[in-house]
C-alpha cells in the first residue's frame, strides 16, 4: 500500500462535490487516512506549486488555489498515484476520458477541480506540506 495527497480546489468545493468526488476514490478502494476542509494563504501556494514558479500561468495558479476553500486528502491505496491519477483524468478537462473525475466535472484547465501527487517525491512532499 502507497500513499497520494490529493485536493479538491476551490472550484470542486464551491459546486459542493466533495462528497462525490471522496466517494470515487472510496469506491475504488481508496482509504482515506486524513482529511481537511482549509483555505491555503499565498504563502502555501506559492510553497505548493514552486515547480511551476517560471510558468506564466504561475500567478493565476495561485491566485485560483488561495481564491476558496479547498478539501484536502491523505489516501492510501495500492500504487495510489498511478490509480489516483487514473481516476482524476487528463489535466486538460476536454481531454479527460468521461468517468473520470476531470471528464465528468472539470469546465476547463484553469478550473479543473482536483489535484492529485504526480510521483512518490511530490506525494511526500506535499503530504508533509499539508499535514504537519
Amino acid at each position: 500500500m502507497s500513499r497520494t495527497f490529493v485536493m479538491v480546489k476551490p472550484d470542486g468545493v464551491e459546486r459542493g462535490l466533495v462528497g462525490r468526488i471522496v466517494a470515487r476514490f472510496e469506491e475504488k478502494g481508496f482509504t482515506l487516512v486524513d482529511a481537511k476542509l482549509t483555505r491555503l494563504d499565498r504563502k502555501l501556494a506559492e510553497i505548493h506549486y514552486e515547480h511551476l514558479n517560471t510558468k506564466p500561468f504561475f500567478g493565476e495558479l495561485v491566485d485560483f488555489i488561495t481564491s476558496g476553500p479547498v478539501f484536502a486528502m491523505v489516501l492510501e491505496g495500492k500504487d495510489a498515484i498511478q490509480n489516483a491519477r487514473s481516476l482524476i483524468g487528463a489535466t486538460n478537462p476536454t481531454e479527460a476520458t468521461p468517468g473520470t473525475i476531470r471528464g465528468d466535472y472539470a469546465i476547463d484547465v484553469s478550473s479543473n477541480i482536483v489535484h492529485g501527487s504526480d510521483s512518490d517525491e511530490n506525494a511526500e512532499r506535499e503530504i508533509n506540506l499539508h499535514f504537519q
